[in-house]
């Protein structure tokens, strides 16, 4: 009897160590090393993109994302909506392995490092342009297979623009972020095209009306603007 008991702690006690691809937290980013590139992957509740680049010349490798679902306890499906270096893999199905050690993601063999966990900022989550101020009024944005996400996790962006039917790219840039009393600041890792924008900062205003994120301030050109985004089901 003593021996069981001894068996079922030692059981118990692995049980407590096991750690599957339902644990790993969303929205979160993670980093990698691919092929010479910098990865940054970043996953929201449904929603999934990574970008590469190279972080010494600053040259904008490629991006893919879209939709991520559960298949098992240790497998996810993917989705592409899109996918530069690949326009085949566009609305490819996946099922890959997942695992998670509470510090390290491994899809398939490759290890990706955890970034954030989602915090601290108050912006996580997949948001699709909705809305756009011109001439003093707000003007909704027609829904169609042309998209413009941003996608969040607690300290990382990425926006992308694409067309699902179409598989064209417009375009691509990302880094980090804060949001702070209402103050949005983005500073640049990567942007598809013009790379000598890596590096700038560039504040916004920002706040959350009803679920929407009413975002506001200068373009990179300098021109006014009054977004709205809204979060993508």
């Amino acid at each position: 009897m003593r021996n069981v008991s001894k068996f079922l702690v030692f059981i118990l006690m692995i049980s407590a160590l096991v750690v599957n691809a339902q644990d790993v937290p969303i929205p979160s980013a993670w980093s990698a090393e691919i092929a010479g590139q910098k990865a940054i992957m970043i996953v929201t509740d449904g929603h999934f993109s990574m970008a590469y680049f190279d972080a010494k010349d600053h040259q904008f490798g490629y991006t893919e994302g879209g939709k991520w679902s559960m298949a098992s306890d240790a497998s996810v499906k993917l989705v592409r909506e899109y996918h530069t270096k690949d326009t085949a893999m566009v609305g490819h199905e996946d099922i890959v392995d997942v695992d998670y050690d509470g510090q390290r993601l491994f899809i398939g063999t490759q290890a990706w490092a955890v970034l954030d966990d989602g915090a601290p900022g108050d912006l996580g989550g997949a948001w699709m342009i909705t809305g756009r101020k011109r001439d003093g009024e707000m003007q909704p944005m027609r829904r169609g297979s042309r998209i413009t996400m941003k996608i969040m996790s607690g300290t990382r962006f990425q926006w992308i623009a694409y067309d699902t039917a179409t598989k064209k790219f417009s375009g691509s840039g990302g880094g980090t972020y804060t949001s702070t009393d209402g103050k949005y600041v983005e500073t640049i890792d990567f942007f598809s095209k013009d790379n000598n924008r890596v590096g700038a900062v560039l504040p916004f205003d920002f706040d959350l009306k009803e679920g929407d994120w009413h975002h506001s301030g200068l373009s990179s050109k300098g021109d006014p603007i009054y977004e709205v985004w809204s979060l993508r089901e």
